[in-house]
């Protein structure tokens, strides 16, 4: 049975929902310092959309989207995001991650609190999405160049 969705109607709910899905999950990313969700949360929901393309379309159009290569650069850069944050904390005299510290905005310590919470969560989300991902095509048996042809011809009829 090959995984590559051959309805039309599927095809298309999923082609339009995925960039809805991807926009919800930037919202709690961004907001997850005020209110629920963050970064893992955010991340999760990212992944999870590129994963349900990649179901729906097969691997070939999923690393399309997702490659090994950008994959392993989204996973290091989010993780540098996150330690570099802390370092920043470190060099102004605090410990690792106390925001307040550093001196972006002098007169106001809470708003640059908020602002690298930000920071923060976006790394996390990054990391979170890109090991999802990663993950999935590892545990995930691709499918045949046959079945991905047969599976793209009938949907294109």
């Amino acid at each position: 049975m090959s995984g590559i969705q051959k309805s039309v109607i599927i095809r298309t709910v999923v082609r339009i929902m995925v960039p809805f899905i991807q926009i919800f999950a930037l919202y709690v990313i961004m907001h997850g310092s005020s209110g629920p969700g963050g970064g893992f949360q955010g991340g999760v929901i990212f992944g999870a959309s590129i994963i349900l393309y990649t179901m729906i379309y097969g691997h070939k159009e999923g690393k399309k989207r997702m490659s090994d290569k950008l994959s392993r650069i989204l996973s290091s850069s989010g993780v540098a995001i996150f330690a570099l944050t802390g370092i920043l904390c470190l060099v102004f005299g605090g410990m690792f991650l106390q925001y307040g510290v550093v001196p972006l905005l002098p007169d106001d310590p809470a708003q640059v609190s908020r602002l690298l919470i930000d920071v923060v969560e976006i790394g996390i989300g990054i990391t979170v999405l890109a090991v999802m991902i990663s993950l999935f095509f590892d545990i995930s048996p691709p499918e045949t160049e046959e079945e991905e042809l047969v599976a793209s011809e009938e949907a294109g009829q």
